[in-house]
């Protein structure tokens, strides 16, 4: 009697334990995005400027438009003004984010002694993106030029790029 007591208590023990277990299944999914990217289209240039014997600034807008300060001015016959421009591609409407420059860019004169600097970026959009339905977006930058008194006239080129970077929100 006893062993059939003990059988008995074994095999609800059992039973008992196979009702307190369930189960239940997931799937899993990814979805792949196209990849951000961005292309120069345009380099910034100030276009032309004249300085007298006081130092200033050259404020280039992402319009394209700019204003001076100082002793600097922007002549009628402007040369070529452009601010910088970006191609941003990517997923349909998604939003990025925009970092500019965090550092000066150093303009060298031809002669390679002379140097102005360009700092204070600006984009438009900022500082954030949204892509179009069609994953695309312009990206425009402008900044601050800061020309010395009496600065020799001539060409000057960053000898260095700036880098512009967006990243999806």
């Amino acid at each position: 009697m006893k062993k059939l007591f003990i059988l008995f208590i074994a095999v609800a023990g059992f039973s008992v334990g196979s009702y307190a277990q369930v189960s239940a299944t997931a799937t899993s999914t990814a979805t792949i995005v196209t990849p951000i990217t961005i292309t120069k289209n345009v380099d910034m240039n100030f276009g032309n400027i004249s300085v007298n014997g006081t130092a200033g600034t050259v404020i280039l807008t992402p319009a394209n438009s700019r204003s001076a300060t100082g002793g600097v001015t922007v002549p009628v016959t402007a040369g070529t003004v452009t601010s910088a421009s970006f191609g941003i591609a990517g997923q349909g409407n998604y939003t990025y984010s925009i970092t500019l420059p965090g550092t000066a860019t150093t303009l060298t004169h031809t002669n390679t002694i002379n140097t102005m600097t360009a700092d204070t970026w600006t984009s438009s959009p900022t500082p954030t993106g949204t892509l179009s339905a069609g994953g695309a977006q312009t990206l425009t930058v402008g900044a601050t030029l800061h020309v010395g008194a009496s600065q020799l006239a001539g060409v000057y080129t960053s000898g260095t790029p700036f880098t512009v970077t967006v990243n999806y929100n």
